[in-house]
């Protein structure tokens, strides 16, 4: 039986790959995908994201089974999720500088503002800068991902999950402006007395009303060729 893909569905998809590479969260390596059904995902196309066409196809991937042919092997990252949490429905894998930057020393950003709040339980580290391209090693970084929205991989990059593709371009967007502002206080040498959230804090500030992820999936896909098109 073969999976179908609505055309705003492709759309979003390609426009979330550009939204990620214009704003300097991936370059030629990354990719991006939603969730079908149960047992299907949607991908990307291999290329870099920012060079995606309008109107280019991604690939329908099983959730379990092989990957496609010519399908990227880290998207392996996204199998093991989908697998082991029904209620996530997009996945991104991407390469933001800042991030990239702490992970090399271990480190993940805390929650000091607005935006890390989101990840007020804290952002899983998996200490392997290798690539993600076998089985076992996909499944050691989901464990360490567990239920939280990311995990940084050192020296390689993040994967971030959440119930739809605007929230979790916004969320990297998130994590990413919290590990520039993690670098800036501590060249600073303002570490020691930079006011970390406490969890109380982080709940009460997380917050989705208000269109908080709608405003900021706007800010980072305009200017996209696909933008207005309708169906």
């Amino acid at each position: 039986m073969v999976t179908k893909v609505s055309p705003a569905m492709g759309r979003q998809l390609r426009i979330a790959a550009r939204a990620l590479a214009r704003h300097g969260l991936a370059h030629a390596y990354g990719h991006c995908s939603t969730r079908l059904d149960d047992a299907h995902f949607l991908v990307c196309a291999a290329r870099p994201m920012g060079l995606i066409k309008a109107g280019e196809p991604g690939v329908v991937v099983p959730v379990d089974g092989p990957l496609p042919t010519g399908v990227l092997g880290e998207v392996r990252l996204h199998q093991q999720i989908y697998r082991r949490r029904p209620q996530v429905q997009a996945v991104a894998r991407s390469m933001p500088p800042a991030l990239m930057a702490l992970g090399t020393a271990r480190r993940t950003p805390r929650p000091r503002h607005g935006m890390g709040a989101y990840f007020g339980r804290g952002t899983a580290l998996w200490d392997d800068p290798q690539l993600v391209r076998d089985d076992e090693r996909a499944a050691g970084v989901i464990d360490a991902l567990d239920d939280r929205d990311a995990v940084v991989m050192r020296g390689n990059g993040v994967v971030v999950a959440g119930d739809s593709l605007a929230k979790v371009v916004a969320l990297t967007w998130y994590l990413e402006d919290a590990a520039r502002l993690e670098l800036k206080i501590l060249a600073a040498g303002l570490e020691d007395c930079s006011v970390v959230l406490d969890e109380a804090e982080c709940a009460m500030r997380a917050t989705e009303a208000g269109g908080i992820f709608e405003r900021m999936w706007d800010y980072l896909s305009a200017g996209d060729p696909e933008l207005d098109i309708q169906d």
